[in-house]
Order: structure tokens, then sequence, then C-alpha cells
């Protein structure tokens, strides 16, 4: 009896040990992307089931403004867990790296426009913004992972919240031909330079309807204006829902499916 009570412990703890090793954390490894003296700091996981013989697709989150920093992991705190989960690394294997943007950077040259109480009220993104720091060392990295072979180059998707969405629709508009597709939650941009991006890049944007950081009107501004170019998107918007529609795009049905479905041309 005594040696079964040891057995059992043990096999206890190896599979305790084996669970702790497979959290969201542990399955990204840290890396650093240099250059001109500037560092980019990122997280990245490995296809599930990895074979050095194939090209996999990227995923690209940007997080928010609450988890920028230089410790390299406050930029799992959303999303981390939805891309780390077992059966969707199972359906959709690829590589999918968190950057990290440092703190009083972000991911998209803007004006924020406050009002007499000092509360966020609006953006406003120049077209002829020069790339902010972080995203001056996010498109050279990004060439540099497909510069290993290593990436099927049709499949590069990106996404992120909130500032991440804000950087979402910079990206795309910056360079449409880089992405297959794009998932903007809670994220806000310049309207106007849609058409860059309109045809070429097929977008599901999210937003709470109730979202009081970024005003839900940003969203709504950009479907509007992808109806009129019809262009290839989704919008969704969560009513009721504050600013934390990551939450519900975490389990909305069907993301990474409709992600996956598309390709470059």
């Amino acid at each position: 009896m005594r040696y079964l009570k040891i057995v059992c412990c043990l096999l206890l703890s190896a599979i305790a040990i084996q669970t702790q090793a497979q959290t969201p954390d542990s399955l990204f490894s840290y890396e650093s992307y240099i250059r001109h003296g500037d560092t980019l700091r990122y997280r990245m996981m490995m296809p599930l089931h990895h074979d050095i013989h194939k090209k996999y697709p990227l995923i690209i989150f940007l997080h928010g403004a609450g988890e920028r920093g230089s410790d390299n992991k406050a930029q799992l705190k959303h999303g981390g867990n939805w891309l780390a989960n077992d059966s969707l690394r199972e359906a959709f294997p690829a590589y999918v790296i968190f950057p990290q943007c440092p703190v009083n950077e972000t991911w998209a040259p803007m004006k924020v426009k406050v009002d007499s109480a000092a509360k966020r009220m609006s953006f406003d993104f120049p077209l002829d913004g020069a790339p902010t720091q972080p995203t001056a060392l996010l498109k050279p990295l990004l060439d540099s992972l497909i510069a290993t072979g290593k990436i099927d180059t049709k499949r590069v998707y990106i996404g992120g919240l909130s500032l991440g969405g804000m950087g979402t629709f910079y990206m795309i508009t910056k360079y449409p031909q880089m992405f297959a597709a794009a998932f903007p939650i809670c994220g806000a941009g310049n309207v106007d330079a849609a058409v860059n991006f309109a045809k070429k890049v097929p977008v599901w944007i999210f937003h709470g309807g109730a979202d009081p950081v970024v005003p839900v009107t940003a969203s709504r501004l950009y479907a509007e204006k992808l109806k009129s170019l019809g262009a290839d998107y989704k919008y969704t918007e969560y009513e009721g829902v504050g600013h934390n529609s990551w939450d519900n795009v975490f389990v909305q049905p069907g993301v990474l499916e409709w992600l996956f479905s598309h390709k470059q041309k």
C-alpha cells in the first residue's frame, strides 16, 4: 500500500510538472531584434508538431498600452492563452510572435486629443506620420523572419487590441503587400487611408459598443468606408461591452478559421 501511494505521488508530480511546462509563457521563447542600436523584444511560439521541412503561416499579435514595457513578458497577458490553446494550435499550426512596445511608445504615429478633464476623447493619425520606433523595427523584423525561408509568405497575418489594433490598421495601411488578413480589436486609424489596403487585405474588425477608451465610432467609420470601397471585410460590434472586447473575440467562434481561409494572391 505504501509503495502504491509513493507511485501515485510520483505520477501526480510528473503530471503537475508537465502541466506547468505547457503554460502559455513557457511555450513562447524570449527573442530580441536589434537594429541600429534599437531593440524590439518579442516572444515567439513554434508551430505544434513543427516540421523543419515545412513552411508555416505567421501570426503577429500587437498588445495594448497596458502591456508596454521591457520585461518581454507582459505582452502575453491578453491573447497568449488564446493562441496557445492546444486545439487551436493543432488545427492552425503557425509561428506566433508577440512583440513588446516600450513604455511611452506606440504602434502607430498618432496624436491623442483630450478634453478639459484630461480624459481621452479622440485620436488623430496623420497620413504622413513617420513610423514610431517600434514599428520602424517591426517591419524589418518581419522581413528577417520571412528571409529564413520558414514562413509561408502567402499567409502572414496580423492583429492586435486597443493600441495594437491601431498598430494593425497602421501596418496594413503601410505594408498591404505583406499581409493576407488582419483582425484589429477596439482599434482606430486614418480611415481616409483605408483605400491602401481595402482590396488587398481582408479585415475582421471588432469593437465593444460601450467602449469608453477608444470610441466605437472609430471602427464603425472603417466598416462604412470599407463597404463603400467594396472591400472584403467583416465587422462585429459587441453591444454593451466596454474596452475589453478582446475577451469576446477570444471566445468568438471562427476567428482563426476565417483568418486562415485567406491567402495572398
